[in-house]
C-alpha cells in the first residue's frame, strides 16, 4: 500500500494514505540500505502489520530541517520585526532554485511599516516581481488556498515571521503555537518543535521548525550563479563568466544601469565568495 510520511516522532513514522493515518515501524533492511524515512516521502508500507518497507524515488530532499518531495516553497518574509533582509531571502530563492522547488514569496507584517520604510521595501518586492516571482501577502487566504490544491507545500522562512500564525488562519483546527519577537535578539523564539506534514485543502502543507542559518558551501559557484533567474537576461560574452571582475560583463553593466537590484548583486557575490 502506498503512503504519505507525514510525521516522525522518535521510532513511529505516521503515514497517511486515503485519508487514513497508520503509526509505522521501518523495516529493518532500508537501515541496512542506509535509507532514512523523512517527512515527505512517498512509502511502501503494510498496513496490517504496520511497517514501511520502501522509499520511492525522492523529488528532493532537505537536510534542514529533513523533508522531501517539496513541490512549491512559501518563503515567509516579514516586513518588520523581524525586520526585511534581502540577504535571507536570497539565501532561501537561492536553495529552492537549485532543488528545484518553485518559491513563493509571502510577506507578514506589513501593516507594522511606515511610510518611508514603505517608500525603501515595497519597490524591492516590485523587483522580485517583476523577474518572475510569486509575490503575496500572508492575507491572500484564497490565494494561497489555491496554490496548495494537490501540491505538497513547506512553510519556510525567517524565525518569527509568521508560519505558524499563517496555517492557523488556513485551518483554525490545527491550534499551532505562535512565539513573540524577542527584542533582544531581533528575531522570533522557536515554537515549531516536531517536522509536521497537515492536509489542508486537498494538499500538504509542511510545517518546519524556524532556521535563518542557510548553508550554501555546499552548492558550486555555478549552482548560485544560475539560481539568480534574472541573470539569464543578460548574457555575457564570456561563456564561463562568474559575474566579477570581468571586463565587459553584461551583468555588472545591468547592476549599473539599475537594471539588476544592487542588493541582489551583492548577495551573490557574497554568496559565491567562499564557495568552490
Amino acid at each position: 500500500m502506498q503512503g504519505k510520511i507525514t510525521e516522525i516522532n522518535k521510532d513511529i513514522f505516521i503515514v497517511d494514505s486515503n485519508d487514513t493515518k497508520y503509526n509505522c515501524k521501518c523495516r529493518g533492511l532500508l537501515r541496512k540500505r542506509h535509507i532514512e524515512p523523512v517527512v515527505g516521502d512517498i512509502c511502501l508500507f503494510n498496513p496490517s502489520k504496520l511497517i514501511i518497507e520502501d522509499i520511492l524515488e525522492r523529488r528532493n530532499i532537505f537536510d534542514r530541517p529533513k523533508v522531501s518531495n517539496i513541490d512549491i516553497a512559501f518563503i515567509i518574509t516579514s516586513l518588520k520585526e523581524p525586520n526585511f533582509s534581502t540577504d535571507l531571502l536570497d539565501k532561501f530563492l537561492v536553495t529552492m532554485e537549485v532543488n528545484n522547488v518553485t518559491p513563493i514569496i509571502c510577506t507578514t507584517k506589513e501593516d507594522l511599516l511606515n511610510v518611508n520604510e514603505r517608500k525603501v521595501i515595497m519597490p524591492i518586492l516590485e523587483y522580485y516581481k517583476n523577474i518572475g516571482y510569486t509575490v503575496i501577502s500572508n492575507n491572500d487566504i484564497d490565494k494561497i488556498k489555491n496554490i496548495i490544491k494537490k501540491n505538497t507545500i513547506v512553510f519556510t522562512g525567517q524565525t518569527g515571521a509568521g508560519k505558524s500564525t499563517l496555517l492557523n488562519k488556513l485551518n483554525n483546527n490545527l491550534k499551532l503555537k505562535t512565539g513573540k519577537i524577542s527584542k533582544a535578539l531581533g528575531r522570533g523564539k522557536h515554537t515549531t518543535r516536531l517536522v509536521t506534514l497537515y492536509k489542508i485543502d486537498n494538499g500538504y502543507i509542511l510545517d518546519t521548525p524556524g532556521f535563518s542559518n542557510i548553508d550554501l558551501s555546499k552548492y558550486s559557484k555555478e549552482q548560485i550563479k544560475e539560481s539568480f533567474i534574472e541573470f539569464n537576461n543578460y548574457p555575457c560574452i564570456y561563456k564561463d563568466c562568474t559575474h566579477t571582475k570581468e571586463e565587459e560583463c553584461k551583468i555588472k553593466e545591468a547592476v549599473r544601469n539599475n537594471n539588476i537590484l544592487q542588493e541582489r548583486y551583492e548577495d551573490y557575490l557574497k554568496f559565491i565568495g567562499g564557495n568552490k
